[in-house]
């Protein structure tokens, strides 16, 4: 599981379950503003969404790899995915590339972090 740190915990999910279809693991109060959020991708890599709380955090939002891609979501069908995430409305920062070892394009999540979604070749 790896810590990914968002301005607010609803829209982590919004975008996550609702956009790129997540599954919402675990969604603990533990008052005070202060919430354990879990969610799952469908090829089984988990994200801690946690609140910034302070300034040093929420200026690290979406910059957290100092603007390289963070994370990369593989997919077995890319065309129905990357089809499916524009229908909901995710930022694509280009058009899908054929490379010799995937299928692949960068989107951002609305926090400013840049994913891959990729296809793998098969070896």
């Amino acid at each position: 599981m790896t810590t990914l740190v968002v301005p607010d915990y609803d829209a982590g999910i919004n975008f996550y379950v609702d956009a790129l279809g997540f599954t919402l693991i675990e969604d603990t109060d533990f008052g005070v503003g202060k919430r354990w959020v879990v969610v799952e991708a469908t090829v089984g890599g988990r994200l801690l969404l946690a609140k910034a709380k302070n300034e040093a955090q929420t200026a690290a939002i979406g910059n957290q790899t100092g603007g390289r891609v963070s994370f990369f979501l593989h997919t077995d069908n890319f065309a129905d995915t990357h089809a499916r995430f524009v229908a909901a409305g995710v930022e694509f920062l280009e058009e899908p590339r054929h490379e010799p070892y995937a299928t692949v394009a960068v989107f951002a999540d609305p926090f400013g972090n840049k994913w891959d979604l990729i296809e793998p070749k098969e070896v």
